[in-house]
C-alpha cells in the first residue's frame, strides 16, 4: 500500500495537494488515513470536513493524559524515564474521523525541545508513526511541515515516496534543497517534486531549472478557485473540476514511476 510523505515550505500548497490526492484515493474504493502532522492543521477542512466535527479533534502530541498513560513520562518534560515503544495500535481507530471513505488523524507538533526532543510527546508521535507507515495495510497520506520532525530512519525508509511542493520562488526552492537533504539523511530515496501556483512557462521553467536533481511529478495552476473553497471552509475537490483532473496527472505519473 501507498505512503506518502508531503512536504515544503508553509503556504506552498502542501495541504492542498494532500487533501486532492487522498480524496482521489479514496474516491477509487482504497482506504486512505490521511495524517495532518503540519503545525498548522488545516488538512480536516481542506478534506471537507465540517468546522463543528474539526472543533471537537484534540491532536494527538496535546492529549496529556494519553501521553502519560501510554509513556510513564509526564508531558513537557524532557529526560528523565519514560517508555520509547508506547502501546499505540487503537490510536488511529480511536481518534481518527471519517470522511467520504477516508478518516483523518491530527498529529500535532511537539512544541518545545527540537525536532530531536528526547520527550514523551515525541516518543508517542514517532511511534505512532511507526506503526501507522509499517504495519498499516491502507494508503497513508502525510501532510507535513519541512522539517520532518515525526519521522525517524525507519519509518522514513518505508515510505514509497517523498513529495515536496514548490512554488516559483528562491525561498520555495532552497526549502526542497534543504528536505532532500534531510530526508537522505533519514535514508529516503525516491523524493519527488510537485510545482505549484503555476501561472506562466516562465513559471515552469523555473522550477526546472532550478531543482534538476528533482523528477518532476507535474504542475498544478495558480487558481483562485482553491482560495474561494478555504474562504467557503470546503475541499478544493469539491470545488474545482481543473486542479482535480492537475492532480489526477501527479497521481498517474507518481504510480507509473513508483512501479
Amino acid at each position: 500500500m501507498l505512503k506518502l510523505a508531503i512536504t515544503g515550505k508553509g503556504g506552498v500548497g502542501k495541504t492542498t495537494l494532500a487533501s486532492l490526492l487522498s480524496r482521489l484515493y479514496a474516491a477509487e474504493g482504497n482506504t486512505v488515513l490521511a495524517i495532518d502532522a503540519n503545525p498548522d492543521a488545516n488538512l480536516g477542512t481542506a478534506l471537507g470536513i465540517s468546522s463543528e466535527e474539526l472543533s471537537r479533534i484534540t491532536p494527538i502530541a496535546e492529549m496529556k493524559e494519553l501521553i502519560e498513560e501510554r509513556t510513564g513520562g509526564k508531558p513537557g518534560t524532557t529526560g528523565g524515564i519514560f517508555k520509547l515503544n508506547p502501546k499505540v495500535d487503537d490510536i488511529p481507530d480511536r481518534f481518527s474521523i471519517k470522511k467520504d471513505g477516508l478518516r483523518l488523524l491530527v498529529m500535532g507538533t511537539v512544541k518545545k525541545g527540537g525536532s530531536g526532543c528526547m520527550c514523551p510527546e515525541s516518543a508517542l508521535l514517532r511511534n505512532l508513526l511507526n506503526h501507522l507507515v509499517l504495519r498499516k495495510s491502507e494508503i497513508v497520506i502525510m501532510d507535513m511541515d519541512a522539517g520532518i520532525e515525526h519521522l525517524g530512519r525507519a519509518t522514513a525508509t518505508a515510505v514509497n515516496a517523498f513529495i515536496v511542493v514548490v512554488e516559483p520562488g528562491q525561498r520555495s526552492v532552497e526549502t526542497a534543497r534543504a528536505v532532500k537533504r534531510l530526508a537522505q539523511d533519514i535514508g529516503i530515496k525516491k523524493c519527488y517534486v510537485v510545482g505549484n501556483k503555476i501561472a506562466s512557462d516562465a513559471d515552469r521553467q523555473f522550477i526546472t531549472e532550478n531543482l534538476p536533481d528533482f523528477e518532476l511529478l507535474g504542475y498544478i495552476s495558480f487558481n483562485p478557485k482553491i482560495a474561494e473553497a478555504d474562504r467557503k471552509g470546503i475541499s478544493p475537490y469539491d470545488n474545482d473540476n481543473k486542479v482535480i483532473s492537475e492532480v489526477k496527472s501527479i497521481k498517474e505519473r507518481l504510480e507509473a514511476i513508483s512501479r
